[in-house]
């Protein structure tokens, strides 16, 4: 169904959140070349104060890009090499018994950082991935009983090679569910290309990087994106996309409302990144897939089933066609 109403088209979004998240855009751009839509999706996920997963063949760039945007925040950060021998307290940390007090002490483990870049997260077997379960969404660990807040913000990058390749574990569904986007980079022009077989030293480049934004100023943006104008006809077009996951023929589990509400959120951090204070169709639609894709467990096909990203992005596509688009 169509939803009247009249969306804005005048009105900008502030002028400081401007000139930082492009900074912080052309900063990522100086070490993560030709992706630009790639990064802005980035961007947004910070901005909505969600957890980032970037999918892709080794060898594309997924470490480069989550270290080109860590190192641009002015923040803690820690990157995790997810390994088939870790054990969950390699992540969340382990109680020390002191012997000058006979007390058990608590060491923080590499997940108390602002930014965690978990590095080939798929490489680890399901209980290890868990660990991160609570962090993602609770904002906090719990180790023998005992909560342990984590620093804000709080983002964590992962990245992991397709299910398909040797020595991967699946995420589980709820673990995918806490990343507000998923992303996939693909392979780069040639002109990029050729930039990056000329660069000398790419870890040099990246750390080089300076940081262009604090900490403060990134709770600020966030605070921003979530200031971000949404009209009732969005919104509905947002839940449109969302209930047609649960009832489409090819989709065996649909989207949640945690889903609903990533979207949501996601589209308005995308306006602030395009430089408005309202969301727009085009919003929805250039987010959709991101958000949606590996929320939704698709139907398999003569037993065998069908996981792939590019699947699964092509259904949330051809849902978005389907749609009527807010007048």
């Amino acid at each position: 169904m169509n939803h009247m109403s009249t969306i804005p088209t005048d009105r900008p979004a502030d002028d400081w959140a401007q000139r930082k998240v492009a900074s912080l855009i052309a900063n990522i751009e100086t070490v993560f070349f030709g992706k630009h839509d790639v990064v802005k999706q980035c961007v947004a996920a910070l901005l909505a104060r969600g957890h980032l997963l970037i999918e892709d063949v080794p060898g594309i760039g997924k470490t480069t890009l989550a270290q080109g945007l860590a190192r641009s925040l002015d923040c803690s950060f820690t990157r995790i090499q997810f390994t088939s021998d870790m054990l969950p307290a390699d992540i969340l940390g382990v109680s020390i018994l002191n012997p000058h007090t006979n007390d058990f002490e608590f060491r923080e483990g590499p997940i108390f950082a602002n930014i965690v870049l978990a590095d080939e997260v798929n490489r680890t077997p399901p209980k290890t991935q868990s660990a991160l379960l609570e962090a993602m969404s609770e904002y906090h660990i719990s180790v023998e009983g005992k909560p342990h807040p984590l620093p804000r913000p709080f983002m964590v990058l992962a990245t992991q090679n397709p299910i398909e390749y040797e020595g991967t574990y699946s995420l589980p569904e709820a673990q995918l569910d806490r990343f507000i986007l998923r992303v996939a980079i693909g392979y780069p022009g040639t002109e990029d290309e050729m930039r990056i077989i000329r660069r000398h030293d790419s870890n040099a480049s990246i750390e080089a990087m300076k940081p262009v934004l604090t900490a403060a100023e990134v709770l600020q943006l966030q605070n921003c994106a979530g200031a971000i104008h949404v009209d009732d006809s969005i919104a509905h077009y947002i839940l449109s996309i969302v209930h047609a996951t649960r009832n489409h023929d090819e989709i065996q589990l649909g989207a949640s409302p945690r889903g609903s509400l990533a979207f949501y959120e996601a589209c308005q951090a995308r306006a602030l990144v395009e430089g408005r204070d309202f969301v727009t169709p085009g919003d929805i639609k250039a987010m959709a897939a991101p958000v949606l894709s590996h929320r939704i467990l698709v139907k398999s096909r003569g037993g065998s089933p069908a996981t792939s990203a590019v699947e699964r992005a092509r259904i949330i596509s051809d849902i978005v066609k389907s749609i009527p688009v807010p007048v």
